[in-house]
């Protein structure tokens, strides 16, 4: 066995004596459970370094400490718990903390109307920290969904009546023959466009909270959308789909309204920032809205 000690170069004094913000490691593959489920994650970890004349940190420690997340099911608790640690480790060099985790919510959806299900991945960050004393945690969340947009559906509903002016204005009706012509390719000459949208959405919780309200988050976005993208649907998902949109019509600034008005009714919020995107199907570019409350 060797005699000689291992050296500390990490410990030694550097000749800068300048403090950094944030110090650490990113992209740290874990597990983490959540929602019953064993998901593959990656960390970003890190302390600030408060002692300037200290040469670095010890990332091993933060490596280390992470081994706690894979034992326990995620929770701000466990988390405020492996930012301690963080500290505890670095006690004299460090006074914030700061942990990124990001994965994949799985969730089972049912379809419209038949009995189908499937599942849809929600990417999802997790950012927390202890700073100043004070921990706290942010929540970032993407959920998928579709916008028809309300003046297309117009100009296409004016082409459709112009349609039944060319080929009945001259007739006498009957029922037969208008309710053939509404379900003809010749009478129904315009549909408006629709657009697979994201909401991405920011919110920070409010101290105390116990759980990490992620489905929750997500459900109550789809809810005020209206129109979250399927995942196995058979025709007659599929129609209901097309009736949700033609009676859902919204911009993006609908849509950014819809979301700020149901961000604020939860009651384990403390302030949001969301952004909608609505990649246009008639333009090269996408359209978007912001909106942020206590932020």
């Amino acid at each position: 066995m060797s005699a000689f000690t291992l050296p500390d170069i990490a410990a030694q004094a550097t000749t800068s004596q300048l403090p950094l913000d944030w110090v650490g490691m990113c992209g740290i593959a874990l597990p983490l459970q959540i929602n019953g489920q064993i998901s593959p994650a990656t960390a970003d970890a890190g302390v600030s370094l408060d002692d300037g004349a200290s040469r670095g940190i010890h990332m091993s420690r933060l490596y280390l400490a992470l081994q706690a997340l894979e034992h326990q099911p995620l929770s701000p608790a466990l988390i405020n718990e492996v930012l301690q640690g963080f500290l505890d480790s670095h006690i004299g060099l460090s006074a914030s903390a700061f942990l990124t985790l990001r994965f994949e919510l799985m969730l089972k959806r049912p379809a419209l109307i038949s009995p189908l299900a499937g599942w849809k991945a929600y990417p999802v960050t997790l950012d927390a920290q202890i700073k100043d004393g004070v921990f706290h945690v942010e929540l970032f969340v993407d959920v998928a969904y579709s916008s028809t947009c309300p003046c297309s559906a117009a100009l296409a509903r004016q082409l459709i009546q112009q349609q039944f002016i060319s080929d009945f204005g001259n007739c006498s009706l009957s029922h037969e023959a208008v309710l053939s012509w509404l379900g003809s390719a010749e009478g129904i000459v315009a549909t408006p466009h629709s657009q697979r949208s994201a909401a991405k959405l920011q919110v920070r919780l409010r101290p105390g909270v116990n759980e990490l309200p992620i489905e929750t988050l997500i459900n109550q976005a789809e809810s005020a959308l209206g129109t979250a993208v399927q995942t196995a649907v058979k025709r007659a998902d599929e129609q209901a789909f097309a009736l949700a949109n033609g009676q859902n019509l919204m911009f993006c600034e609908d849509a950014a309204r819809r979301l700020n008005v149901t961000l604020k009714t939860l009651p384990w919020l403390s302030g949001f920032n969301l952004r909608v995107e609505h990649a246009e199907s008639l333009h090269a570019h996408d359209a978007v809205a912001h909106s942020q409350w206590r932020w």
